[in-house]
């Protein structure tokens, strides 16, 4: 299955998995859904928009059951090759095909990290939204980590370049061709209003996190603000603004949605 970020696939690890800023945005991730993910039992987990397997592997690592799957044959080939526990399976898969007939079972976590969602339009998302009721247990939740409107870091970058039109590409409703590796995909922002509205029916909103008010874009890195010392210092900042109403001014954030 052909994907845009296949062209991504050989040097996304480097350019974010492994990068100063991805590694910073992760931990957050992981910091905020640690008590969801260690509740004393195995939980089964769906990944979806899984890139070269990052966190698939670490949810593999801490004993849940995995099924992690990406659009892109590029990535999904990056995280098989990967040492990984037996308790992960990789699989090719686009979003907007899953139905209920996809997978033989039902999760107790869907997650999706780092805008994979941004890659669908509102009514993809709506539509994705109302399918993963159906492939969650009871209870069951969400949990997702999509790039908003507002992103405060960009707005500054781009206007201190003198690039008015990128500093407010994202505060649309429409899509934005964004660039990955040169190539344009096509990208739509959410703020996290936007995605309880769409959940609403199906989900209560349980958590709303920013994921990066101070830690910069990752187009950053190699800027010095994603160097010592300054990175430790925005890292230090984010770790402390974690109020839901900074999220849509952050370059992601981190939402999670409960079954109903």
């Amino acid at each position: 299955m052909h994907s845009d970020f296949d062209v991504a696939a050989p040097q996304y690890d480097t350019i974010f998995t492994y990068s100063n800023i991805g590694k910073a945005q992760r931990k957050l991730v992981f910091k905020h859904i640690k008590p969801i993910l260690k509740q004393g039992k195995k939980l089964s987990i769906l990944e979806l928009n899984c890139g070269t397997g990052a966190d698939a592997i670490t949810f593999a690592k801490m004993h849940h059951e995995v099924v992690a799957t990406d659009i892109s044959e590029g990535m999904i080939a990056v995280a098989k090759a990967k040492k990984h526990p037996k308790n992960v399976a990789f699989r090719v898969q686009d979003i907007n095909t899953i139905s209920t007939k996809t997978f033989i079972k039902k999760f107790d976590v869907i997650f999706s990290n780092f805008g994979g969602l941004n890659c669908l339009s509102a009514e993809q998302l709506t539509s994705f939204l109302k399918t993963s009721v159906d492939l969650l247990q009871p209870n069951g939740k969400l949990i997702l980590v999509v790039m908003p409107k507002q992103c405060l870091w960009e707005r500054l970058y781009f206007t201190l370049k003198g690039d008015r039109a990128k500093a407010n590409r994202r505060n649309t409703s429409g899509s934005v061709v964004a660039n990955v590796d040169g190539v344009g995909v096509e990208t739509w922002y959410y703020n996290p209003s936007d995605i309880s509205a769409i959940a609403n029916t199906h989900y209560t909103t349980k958590m709303i996190k920013p994921i990066g008010v101070t830690i910069p874009p990752s187009y950053l890195e190699n800027s010095f603000v994603a160097k010592f010392p300054i990175l430790p210092i925005f890292k230090g900042l984010d770790s402390l603004l974690t109020a839901s109403s900074l999220a849509k001014y952050a370059d992601h954030f981190l939402i999670v949605l409960e079954k109903k």
